[in-house]
This record gives C-alpha cells, structure tokens and sequence, in this order.
C-alpha cells in the first residue's frame, strides 16, 4: 500500500518488482532534494530521504538576507498544481510577491518546510556515511552515521553547495585550523548572525550578491564595513518591468536568470547545453553569469558602504588581533589595508572530493567534466557509477547554469524520476 501524505490525493500503485523494493534515496533536502523527492514520490517510488530540510538556507544565510531571484524563478517542483511559492502564500493568507518584491529568506524556508510536509513526507535527519557501489553491480549500498547499512536501487546527490565554499589561498593561511566566525577570516556561508561584528571593522572581499548584502548587514548592524572587488565596477541588476513592450521582449527576452538571448538559452533549454562541446559548456558555466547584486540592494549599498575596485588581494598576515591584507591595483600599484576581520565572499568551487561520503571506489569510477571536478552526466543526471545521480550546483557544467539555482530544479526532477520509474516499468 502505498503511503498518503498530508494535504494531497493518494499515491498511486505503481508496478509491483523485486527491484522497486529497494527504495531510491535522495542526499540533502533542499530544493533539489525535495523536488526529485516530490517527483519519485509521485511516481509511486519508493524514496528515503536524507538531510535538514532547507538546512543550508537556515544556517549559511544570514539573518536579514533576501533572494537574489524573482518569485517566478524559485518554485520548488512537483507534477500536480497547488506547489509554488505564490501557492503556500495563499495558504496561509500572506502577501502576494511581485517581481519588485525581494523575497525574504525566512519566506523561503518556510515555503521548503510546508512543501516538504505536503508532498515529500518523512526526511531522515541520520547523516549519509558512505555511498558505496553494490556488489551485484546494480544499485548502491548506503551506510548511516549510526552503524545502518542498506542496498538502494538508486543513489540522488542534491547536496547543494554544503562542504564546497571557496576561500582564496591567499586567505586560507591565515587559518590554517579552518576559517570560522572567531577565527581572523570567515566566509559568507558560516554566518547566521552578522551583528556580532558590531563596532568592529571587517574587510568582505568579492563582489557579487553574497558580498554586497553581508557588506550593507554588516554596516546595518554598526560595523565598519569595507568591500575590495577584483572588477573594474559593480554590477547590478536590472530593475524588472513586468510590463515591457514586446519589441523589448523580442530583443532581451527574460528567463528565470536575467535578461538576455544567451541566459534565456540555456534556460530554455539546459538539455542542450549538455550536448555542446565541452570548452563551449563550460565556457557558458564560468562566464555566463558574472557577479552582481540584486536591483533592490543597490540603494542600500552606493554611497553607503566604501567599495574598492580593481584590487585584489595577494597577500595577507595577522598582528595580534588585526589582520593586514595587501592589495595589487591597476598598474601594479601596491596598497595595504587592515580590519578586525575578514568576511570571504569568494563563492563556491564544485569539487568532487568535498562531498565526504563518495567511497574512494565511487570516486574513481566516476568520470570527470573536462576542466573541472565536476561529474560527468547522462541526459538523466546519471553519472558513470551506474544508479548514482547528481543534482543541482554539482550538474551545472553539464547543463548550465541554470543548475546553479533554485530555477533549475523542475527540470532535473522531471528528468530523474522519468528515468528512474522506466527503470521499474514491467517489461
């Protein structure tokens, strides 16, 4: 009998073979997670679900933060209405958001948490230990934090970015026990609460939407806040303008990543950027997308904040308590600067090797996007272990960018429980 979750119809039966018996696991419980999960389910998969529900959206956003995104581009997905973000609002008599309305990140995870209730069921806070091949050669054998091990007939990766924060070398030595909000340096992903820097001076470096908020919480919050951006300038968003005449929707049509041909490309179609060579493939993850902040948080930060361009930083050391960074700007000129702490907001470098629970005989027959140390996939989202699939960041260079963001979460969902229910169809 299949199982009935709160707030929606029954699932339905679904073939009955000794290999559907083997349930399919998902690995994290973001919006990834809880789309596939959503998708599996309705399919009449059998689906265990493994993680924190939007755990990565609770503890590495900080308090005050908001979507870059617009509410049409991070809709988590499953196939039946009643589903999205304008959806759960209505539910609970909540505002409508509009495009000109920034999402508050506290919205969302609640959002996460009532979808999950509603069309996911019971997600397992047991931490995944290992993933190992089975020795039949078909499926995964998983094993928990607690000493549990289990045969799956399919493996989903959707961890997000947990594990693959990216702090520049030159920074990374002044932490040689790991960066952290007590220690000189910190990235953006380890903070909830930046008003602990209150009165204090704190250099962020990086440009993009993860810097330019933290830097306008911080100053919010009574800090001394400067920010130091390897570009020339800024970039910001576009204000949107719901209402564009059609020769401007003819000439920047939009897409769930912004304005433009390219971006509604491989929005459009992120299958297709899988079947581009591989320079062109990832030539569109690196340079698609550069960094910038959201429209809304321009006002908040130009003429706020104090903003260096056109510096990077190539060397830093601590005295006592302050941390000195040294800084190479156009020309070669040289300068130092010096804070009480150092804020990275240096993004994410997708890394096989920082997801802790692949066994090294997962890890070697895994094979790699050329260029990167990201898996290479099926159109599918299968990787070449057999039954082990990868979403979300880590299937970007296959599929674009798009993958980097919540936007792209219906299209692997889809994908994968299409691929894994004809895996179960009676023959």
């Amino acid at each position: 009998m299949t199982q009935s979750l709160p707030g929606r119809r029954p699932l339905r039966e679904g073939p009955s073979t000794e290999d559907r018996r083997l349930p399919d696991v998902v690995i994290g419980a973001g919006p990834y997670g809880l789309s596939i999960a959503a998708h599996l389910r309705a399919a009449g998969l059998a689906v265990r679900v493994f993680g924190e529900v939007m755990g990565s959206w609770r503890h590495a956003m900080a308090t005050g933060m908001f979507l870059k995104s617009t509410p049409n581009a991070v809709d988590l997905s499953v196939p039946e209405p009643g589903g999205r973000l304008a959806d759960f609002l209505r539910v609970h008599g909540e505002p409508r958001l509009t495009e000109l309305t920034p999402i508050p990140c506290d919205v969302f995870v609640r959002y996460g948490q009532w979808f999950q209730k509603r069309y996911v069921g019971e997600v397992e806070p047991a931490r995944v230990a290992a993933v190992e091949r089975a020795e039949s050669g078909a499926g995964c054998t998983v094993r928990l934090d607690d000493g549990q091990e289990f045969a799956a007939r399919a493996v989903v990766v959707a961890t997000g970015l947990n594990g693959l924060a990216h702090i520049p070398e030159e920074l990374r030595r002044l932490v040689p026990d790991g960066p952290g909000v007590h220690a000189p340096v910190s990235h953006t992903s380890q903070h909830v609460d930046l008003s602990r820097y209150a009165g204090r001076c704190v250099a962020v470096v990086g440009g993009g939407q993860s810097a330019l908020e933290s830097a306008s919480l911080l100053h919010e919050a009574g800090a001394r806040t400067q920010v130091l951006v390897r570009e020339a300038d800024l970039l910001w968003g576009a204000t949107p303008e719901p209402a564009r005449a059609w020769p401007y929707r003819l000439v920047r049509p939009t897409s769930p990543l912004g304005a433009g041909w390219i971006l509604a490309g491989v929005c459009g179609a992120p299958g297709g950027v899988r079947r581009l060579p591989p320079a062109a493939r990832l030539l569109l993850f690196r340079r698609a997308l550069r960094p910038s902040g959201g429209w809304w948080l321009r006002d908040r930060v130009e003429g706020v904040v104090p903003v260096r361009t056109s510096c990077r930083v190539v060397g830093a050391e601590t005295a006592g308590s302050i941390v000195r960074l040294d800084l190479a700007g156009p020309g070669g000129a040289r300068e130092s600067v010096t804070a009480d702490h150092v804020l990275a907001a240096t993004g994410y470098r997708l890394d096989l090797g920082a997801v802790p629970f692949l066994s090294p005989d997962v890890r070697g027959a895994l094979r790699l996007v050329r260029g990167s140390k990201a898996p290479h996939l099926s159109a599918s989202f299968e990787s070449t272990v057999p039954g082990l699939y990868f979403a979300g960041s880590l299937s970007a260079p296959m599929f674009g960018p798009m993958m980097r963001f919540v936007a792209g979460a219906e299209f692997a969902a889809t994908r994968i429980a299409h691929h894994l229910a004809r895996r179960t169809a009676p023959r």
